[in-house]
């Protein structure tokens, strides 16, 4: 869980340099979209684990 709320964090700053910085604009969408991976990614994964605990 620390793993994926510190890549949350990084992306996310990520982001934001990429839309403060005009000619980095590519930056913040990739950051975007990152971020919006990692999220599915920890719900797929808790998802898992709560499944595993409860059988």
């Amino acid at each position: 869980m620390t793993v994926i709320v510190i890549l949350l964090v990084l992306w996310a700053i990520l982001s934001v340099v990429g839309f403060a910085i005009e000619g980095l604009l590519w930056l913040g969408i990739i950051g975007i979209i990152l971020i919006v991976g990692t999220l599915v990614f920890g719900f797929v994964r808790r998802s898992v684990n709560k499944a595993k605990r409860q059988a």
